[in-house]
């Protein structure tokens, strides 16, 4: 939507030990990343590395830029840049901060603040794998084109972000959450103590015949024991995997069901598909049933594998055929099958994000 668009954008992406400051301009990085440390237990130092990373950026740039736009974690009131408590990350905003006001008064231009995962799943939606798919669609001839996309981060923790019809969702209390929905296999507990990176650790403890088993602390060495290429027990490793796709399945079937969109992954965990992806997708086409015997699919709408090409292939075929117009000799194709599709993100969680902040942006100063 913006790719030929010659405003610029500065952007961050923001986490617990580094900032990391770029700028945008057609959904490309137009100057290399400028990193500093997020100072999270020292708030003068925390704003001090803020404003020397976008003043440094603005700098570098031949043209002033239109806006500051970024990504932050934990919960805020995201419309009016403002972290009413104290962060998980960022100890410093102990009290509450007022981010959003701050940096415009110091740089004297719009500044936009979101959830990550809503940002990924916007850029994901506008730049990413919504318009591939589409376009791949009408390339294999379907009259299907979708409109929605819900997308999900799978890493330290578990996000949602919704994007309806290139209208990002955000909620009246800028808080549309996943993580905190129950967990199938542990349901006193929340969904993401078994969708995260910590939830991979936890089962691979559990199920592993493996001395070093307790020093592990990335699901990084977990996918590599399941590769073969790190030692310990493989069977094991890919079994964390499987039992994190279990959960995960069932909690996206959840939303699934009530949003009816294309699903996309992003996240660090979402490079270890392989391994999570058959017990993912076995919960979004399970079977469930009435009182009275009735089966009843899990998800109303047949969810496809898109990074399969065969499946993506089946998905492009749908069910189309001719109806007639009544009271007429003419005839509408249309395409019957209900069908949804889940990919991992091709352009990369991280881009993703700075794409969705930059388009959020520009979509909000028209």
């Amino acid at each position: 939507m913006y790719e030929n668009d010659k405003r610029t954008v500065v952007t961050l992406d923001a986490g617990g030990t580094h900032f990391r400051f770029n700028a945008i301009r057609g959904n490309k990085s137009i100057v290399d990343t400028i990193e500093y440390p997020s100072e999270a237990n020292n708030l003068d130092k925390c704003l001090g590395n803020l404003v020397k990373g976008f003043d440094e950026v603005i700098k570098k740039l031949p043209e002033r830029p239109v806006a500051i736009s970024f990504a932050f974690p934990g919960p805020a009131d995201y419309p009016n840049g403002i972290f009413p408590s104290r962060l998980t990350n960022f100890p410093a905003f102990e009290g509450g901060v007022a981010l959003g006001p701050f940096l415009e008064r110091k740089f004297n231009m719009p500044v936009f603040i979101n959830n990550d995962a809503d940002l990924f799943t916007y850029g994901e939606a506008l730049a990413g794998v919504l318009p591939e798919i589409n376009s791949k669609l009408k390339g294999l001839g379907s009259v299907k084109q979708y409109h929605n996309l819900i997308g999900f981060i799978l890493g330290t923790g578990f996000g949602i972000g919704i994007t309806t019809h290139e209208q990002m969702y955000i909620g009246d209390n800028c808080c549309s959450e996943i993580y905190c929905t129950p967990n199938k296999l542990e349901p006193e507990l929340i969904a993401e103590e078994g969708v995260s990176l910590r939830a991979v650790l936890h089962n691979y403890r559990q199920m592993a015949n493996d001395s070093k088993k307790d020093q592990y602390c990335d699901s990084l060495d977990i996918f590599k024991i399941a590769e073969g290429e790190k030692e310990g027990d493989m069977k094991a490793a890919q079994a964390a995997f499987a039992r994190f796709g279990e959960v995960a399945g069932y909690t996206i079937a959840q939303a699934v069901c009530m949003l009816d969109g294309i699903i996309v992954l992003g996240g660090g965990l979402s490079k270890s598909h392989k391994y999570y992806m058959p017990a993912l997708l076995r919960e979004l086409r399970a079977t469930m049933y009435t009182r009275n015997g009735n089966d009843i699919a899990r998800v109303p709408s047949y969810v496809y594998n898109l990074e399969d090409e065969n499946e993506f292939n089946e998905f492009a075929r749908g069910e189309q055929r001719e109806i007639d117009i009544y009271g007429t000799n003419e005839k509408i194709m249309c395409d019957t099958q209900k069908r949804l599709g889940i990919a991992v993100s091709h352009i990369g969680t991280s881009t993703a994000t700075t794409t969705g902040a930059y388009c959020y942006a520009l979509h909000n100063l028209k």
